[in-house]
C-alpha cells in the first residue's frame, strides 16, 4: 500500500508538471508573437514569465531524474534532495528571468511611453493564456492530495515534494498575472494612455518577486534539512517506546534525505541486564518495527545507552 500510494504521488506530481510545460511552451509563443505586434511591456511581462516557468518545470524533471541515482562513496545517502536543489534554482531563475525583466521593461515604459497597437490581438492571446493557465492550475490543485483539509499554503510548507506545490504557486501567479495584464491593457484601451501597461508589468514582476521567495524559504529549509512530520516522529517513538528491551528513549531525530527517503537517529536507554548480543537483536526488532510503520525510512541508525543517574551533562531531545 505504501509503495503504491509513492507510486501515485510519483505520478501525479509527473501529470503536473507535463500539464504545465504543455501549456507554458505554446504561452510563451504566442505571448512573445503579441509582443512583438503589439509592443505592449504587459505582454513582453507576461512571455518572459511563461518562458521561465518552462524551463523551471523543465528544471523539475531534470532534478527527478538525478535524484534517482544509486548512492555512491562520495554520497553514501544517495542524492535524493538534488530535487530540493533544482526547485530552488527555479526561485532564482524566476527572480532572475522574469521579475528582473517584468519590473525592468514597466519602468521603461513609465519612462518612455510608447503607444500600443493591436490591443484587440493581446487581449484575444491573454484571454486565450487564461483558459490554459488555468486548465494546468486545475491540473495541480487535483495533484495536491490534501488540500481540501488544510488549504494550499499548508500543503506547500508541510509537503517534501518540491514539484506540485511550486508548479501550484508558478500556476496561481501565472493566472493573476494574466489578469494583471487584461486590466492594464483595458485601461489603456479606455483611457489611451500607456503608462497603464508600463503599471501592468512592474506589478506583474512584483508578483513573481513575492513567488520567488516565498519558493526560495520553503526549498531552503528542504536543503538545511527537515525533519519528518509530527505524525511520523511519532510513529518512530512508539516504536522504539514498546520494545521490552527499551528502558528509556533520549532522543529521536529525524531528517528527509529526499521526499519518500527518511533518516532516523536515535538514543534509547537499554536494560542492563542485556547481553551485546541481546541488545543488537532487540535493534535489529527496532529497525524493523519502524520500517513497518514508516515505509519511507531508508536509513536507521540506532545506539544503545546504559542507565545514568544525576548526569545533568546527559542530552535530552524532544523529537525534532
Amino acid at each position: 500500500m505504501a509503495g503504491h500510494t509513492a507510486a501515485s504521488r510519483r505520478a501525479r506530481a509527473l501529470r503536473a508538471i507535463f500539464a504545465a510545460i504543455s501549456a507554458n511552451v505554446g504561452l510563451a509563443v504566442a505571448k512573445f508573437a503579441g509582443f512583438i505586434l503589439t509592443g505592449s511591456a504587459s505582454m513582453l511581462a507576461e512571455a518572459c514569465h511563461s518562458l521561465a516557468d518552462t524551463l523551471n518545470q523543465g528544471l523539475l524533471l531534470l532534478g527527478r531524474k538525478r535524484s534517482e541515482r544509486r548512492e555512491s562513496p562520495q554520497h553514501p545517502f544517495g542524492y535524493g534532495k538534488e530535487r530540493f536543489f533544482w526547485a530552488f534554482l527555479v526561485s532564482v531563475f524566476l527572480l532572475a528571468g522574469g521579475a528582473f525583466v517584468s519590473i525592468y521593461k514597466g519602468i521603461d515604459t513609465l519612462l518612455d511611453p510608447q503607444p500600443v497597437e493591436h490591443i484587440g490581438w493581446a487581449i484575444g492571446i491573454l484571454l486565450v493564456a487564461l483558459f490554459l493557465d488555468g486548465m494546468s492550475l486545475i491540473v495541480a490543485v487535483r495533484s495536491s492530495t490534501r488540500r481540501g483539509k488544510e488549504g494550499w499554503m499548508a500543503y506547500i510548507r508541510r509537503t517534501k515534494h518540491p514539484e506540485v506545490p511550486v508548479i501550484l504557486l508558478e500556476d496561481s501567479t501565472a493566472v493573476t498575472g494574466v489578469l494583471v495584464a487584461l486590466i492594464a491593457l483595458g485601461f489603456t484601451a479606455i483611457t489611451g494612455n500607456p503608462m497603464w501597461d508600463g503599471i501592468g508589468s512592474i506589478v506583474i514582476g512584483i508578483l513573481l518577486t513575492a513567488m520567488a521567495l516565498l519558493l526560495a524559504r520553503e526549498t531552503q529549509s528542504l536543503l538545511i534539512g527537515e525533519a519528518a512530520s509530527p505524525e511520523t516522529q511519532a510513529k518512530v517513538r512508539a516504536a522504539i517506546a514498546e520494545d521490552e528491551a527499551v528502558v528509556e528513549i533520549v532522543y529521536v531525530r529525524t531528517m528527509h534525505l529526499g521526499p519518500d527517503e527518511l533518516f532516523v537517529e536515535a538514543k534509547a536507554v537499554m536494560d542492563p541486564a542485556m547481553t551485546v548480543p541481546d541488545a543488537s537483536f532487540a535493534i535489529d526488532r527496532i529497525e524493523t518495527r519502524i520500517r513497518e510503520r514508516v515505509a519511507h525510512v531508508r536509513i536507521i541508525s540506532i545506539e544503545p545507552d546504559v542507565p545514568r543517574r544525576n548526569d545533568p551533562d546527559r542530552p535530552r531531545f524532544e523529537a525534532d
